[in-house]
């Protein structure tokens, strides 16, 4: 009995070792275990293109999206106060974003995100906010009509989730559009394991890992704003036996 618990004991300070060594234990639950070779570990994010990102507690960027994040909530009250009750509505751009929200309700799946994605970027017209470089409420873009790629994409994660897409499921991803030399901002959306990206700059979507020229650079999510890391972790001297059991430990 005694030996048995001591083994038991073991393989618990072992365990958190582990954890030490790879992450905590949501981390691992959030990505994928691979195991491309012997001894060798590799780590696949459940974020946009497949690369760990950390959450990051300053910055431009992080100011930038948390002080969006109380006018995005202003106007999904309103948005849904108009969605109740149409015909007392007083706001034009909010009726003009429910009509989006509509067709995307009757349909399912890839097509409720491609009807989004088409609508959405042919109700705004494209403009640069220049050097200011402005983040503007779904409402505000649909008011002034314009608005650049993080205003595309915004809008394209409000109307989602009214119509019924899952937050946790929904992505801004902030990438480096390498053929352009620039930054660009896309909506993201999770459906059946994979990554669809919702681009301004096309009617199709694509799978993340299809998505070239891009290199993601942050993903923001709810009240969170991450940095990617430049490639996924690797850790030498950890067997196949080794990763099956913290895997199944991570469960």
């Amino acid at each position: 009995m005694e030996t048995a618990a001591r083994s038991r004991a073991w393989r618990a300070i072992l365990f958190v070792c582990g954890l030490i060594l790879l992450g905590s234990a949501a981390e691992l639950r959030a990505g994928t275990l691979l195991s491309p070779g012997a001894g060798v570990l590799v780590r696949k994010s459940a974020e946009p293109f497949g690369v760990f990102a950390f959450a990051i507690s300053s910055g431009s960027l992080q100011q930038k999206w948390f002080a969006l994040k109380d006018r995005l909530d202003d106007d999904m009250v309103q948005l849904a106060l108009c969605d109740g009750d149409r015909d007392h509505c007083a706001s034009p751009a909010a009726l003009r974003l429910l009509a989006i929200v509509d067709q995307a309700r009757a349909r399912d799946g890839r097509a409720r995100l491609g009807e989004t994605n088409r609508a959405i970027n042919l109700a705004i017209r494209a403009s640069n906010d220049g050097t200011e470089d402005v983040w503007s409420s779904p409402l505000a873009t649909f008011q002034r009509g314009a608005g650049d790629c993080e205003d595309y994409a915004i809008a394209k994660l409000a109307a989602l989730r009214l119509a019924g897409v899952a937050a946790e499921d929904l992505r801004i991803v902030v990438v480096r559009d390498t053929r352009a030399g620039e930054a660009h901002a896309i909506a993201a959306a999770r459906l059946d394991g994979h990554w669809l990206m919702l681009d301004n700059r096309r009617m199709a979507m694509v799978e993340d890992d299809d998505a070239r020229g891009y290199q993601p650079l942050f993903v923001l999510y709810q009240s969170a704003v991450m940095k990617y890391v430049d490639e996924p972790v690797r850790l030498s001297g950890l067997g196949s036996q080794r990763l099956s059991l913290v895997a199944a430990n991570a469960r």
